[in-house]
């Protein structure tokens, strides 16, 4: 079997899998948590080389105070675990979004957790947290206009593989394969411009159930598909 090199997934369904079981929102949301640690470790095993998830959205913002406020602190506790785990993987952990609106208690932990792992190259791990991809390109697009306007660049040097430099995703291949739970079929303003020749695989089954067997049937689906690069299949 065909091991894609980059997985994504857009981790949904932690508020409604806890609404089935009578539960608040918020519960779902820590389940959720505890699962990304566990796909980490079956990604790795299973070959995947970098793994990116979407952890809070730009449009998150507009939920309930209250479940934002419990989904802030929940980060904040993720990336002490996230530490502790990276080093006993060997991960390096990079974080994907704009960052200046959280607290700032949670941006140290952020550049804490990245400096701490930059080193380790067993596995690699991208959370896309206040992560929109229009907001991506649009800071990308103001870093490399200023770099034009410093002489730094000019406009004839401008091609794809410069423009990508920019994004938050610099450095790490565009995924192969997108997993999005909970039976929605959208993109939802994730890794528009890194997923344009990425396979789709779309599940109905919520985040905090999604396992192994889960991801090893995303996989088998993947492998099934005929990739064509530089063109469409005809």
């Amino acid at each position: 079997m065909k091991i894609p090199q980059h997985v994504a997934i857009i981790l949904d369904g932690n508020g409604r899998w806890a609404k089935s079981k009578g539960m608040p929102r918020n519960y779902g949301h820590k389940t959720g948590a505890k699962n990304v640690e566990k796909i980490c470790d079956v990604a790795g095993h299973m070959g995947i080389k970098y793994l990116t998830v979407y952890a809070f959205s730009t449009e998150n913002w507009s939920r309930p105070q209250a479940e934002v406020d419990e989904l802030m602190r929940l980060l904040g506790s993720y990336m002490k675990t996230c530490l502790k785990t990276a080093k006993k993987n060997n991960m390096r952990v990079r974080v994907l979004g704009d960052i200046s609106r959280l607290s700032p208690q949670l941006q140290k932990q952020i550049q804490e957790l990245e400096e701490a792992s930059s080193q380790y190259d067993g596995f690699y791990f991208q959370i896309a947290l206040n992560y929109g991809s229009r907001d991506e390109m649009m800071r990308a697009m103001r870093k490399m206009y200023a770099e034009i306007e410093d002489g730094k660049l000019s406009k004839e040097e401008i091609t794809e593989e410069v423009f990508s430099g920019y994004l938050d995703t610099a450095g790490i291949p565009d995924p192969d394969l997108l997993i999005r739970t909970s039976g929605e079929l959208r993109l939802s303003n994730y890794l528009l411009w890194q997923l344009a020749y990425s396979e789709f695989y779309f599940t109905d089954v919520p985040w905090p159930d999604f396992d192994e067997e889960e991801l090893k049937k995303a996989v088998a689906a993947y492998n099934h598909r005929e990739r064509r690069y530089g063109g469409l299949m005809v």
